[in-house]
């Protein structure tokens, strides 16, 4: 699709949604959940959950990377995810990973050679490179392992970590096959290995 499309379908978009649909937008929202997935261009959570407008607050990074808990960071993603619990009460967080993900491809031997790249390196903690599997291009034992790193991350965030205790928040890990369009769901255990179907 052309960029020429894309601005055909933003003239079009206002007649999309009735004035009483936008009116009720435009009065405030109230997601359902938070997802946190990667910036690539072939995941798209909508498309992914279904969801309408002012239904799904999004979080879009390389490699659907939470950042450390550092409230003094001023980090982007920690005030997104911030705002989504503690201001907008959401009640699940959705974390989705995917397979052939170029971030996690970074991650591993395979991804050597991005110098060039600084600040998606450092984003990505490039330091701790690991081994492929050759049999599994589309890196998905890789990117269930950096999933699971993810969900550990949030759980170390001190309000989400309360709110999970109190039973008022849920944390989801999905995987996203992008060759099949399969979603899988990370087990809620560690000791657990396998990502069930959805």
């Amino acid at each position: 699709m052309s960029f020429e499309n894309f601005v055909r379908h933003a003239r079009r978009h206002p007649s999309l949604l009735s004035a009483d649909q936008r009116k009720q937008l435009a009065a405030g929202q109230k997601p359902s959940a938070l997802f946190i997935g990667c910036s690539d261009s072939r995941v798209i959570p909508s498309h992914i959950t279904g969801a309408e407008p002012g239904t799904l607050f999004e979080l879009r990074t390389a490699g659907n990377v939470v950042p450390k808990y550092a409230p003094d960071s001023g980090s982007s993603e920690m005030g997104t995810i911030e705002y989504a619990v503690l201001q907008l009460g959401i009640p699940d967080i959705i974390v989705c990973g995917h397979s052939h993900c170029g971030a996690v491809t970074a991650l591993t031997v395979a991804g050597r050679g991005l110098d060039q790249l600084p600040a998606l390196c450092t984003w990505l903690g490039t330091d701790g490179l690991v081994g492929t599997d050759p049999e599994d291009a589309a890196v998905r034992t890789e990117s269930k392992r950096h999933l699971r790193a993810q969900l550990d991350t949030l759980r170390e965030y001190p309000f989400i970590r309360d709110r999970i205790e109190a039973g008022q928040l849920r944390l989801h890990g999905w995987f996203y096959e992008i060759d099949t369009g399969l979603v899988y769901v990370a087990p809620q255990s560690s000791d657990d290995e396998d990502f069930l179907p959805l």
